[in-house]
């Protein structure tokens, strides 16, 4: 069983709008048990909503209270949202038994290998990503597919 980015199996849940559906990771999961989830909007962020990067570090810095997650444009402090969005991934991750999660890179909740940091991309992950490794899950990005 894999949590996956629900974005990449093509629902348009991404902050656009729009999917990023992968026919590359929709073929690695062929013949698995797939959990779908998308942090932001299971966390009632809406669809679209505003862009949001992380600010003054990833994601194990915004789980120690030395990052935040802010909307791109007003700078809008989103993230208790965010941490709420990421346990809820948590939560399925456990009821559901999941060790691995396939997650979208770059994405301020799901990146395993960058993120954005106040409009630049960094090394780093994000919030959600954070949150599942502090647990012990494994998190795979998309791109390594």
């Amino acid at each position: 069983m894999v949590l996956v980015s629900a974005c990449l199996l093509g629902e348009a849940c991404r902050y656009d709008g729009r999917s990023q559906r992968s026919e590359r990771v929709l073929a690695a999961l062929e013949g698995k048990a797939v959990v779908p989830i998308c942090p932001e909007a299971g966390a009632g962020m809406g669809i679209p909503r505003p862009p949001v990067d992380l600010a003054g570090g990833t994601g194990v810095d915004v789980w120690a209270g030395r990052a935040r997650a802010l909307t791109r444009d007003t700078r809008e402090d989103r993230t208790a949202a965010f941490q709420e969005g990421a346990r809820m991934a948590l939560d399925a991750a456990r009821r559901f038994e999941v060790p691995v999660a396939l997650l979208k890179e770059k994405s301020p909740s799901c990146g395993s290998q960058r993120v954005y940091d106040t409009g630049v991309l960094r090394p780093g992950e994000g919030i959600t990503t954070a949150l599942l490794r502090a647990d012990g899950r494994t998190v795979v990005s998309d791109e390594d597919l």
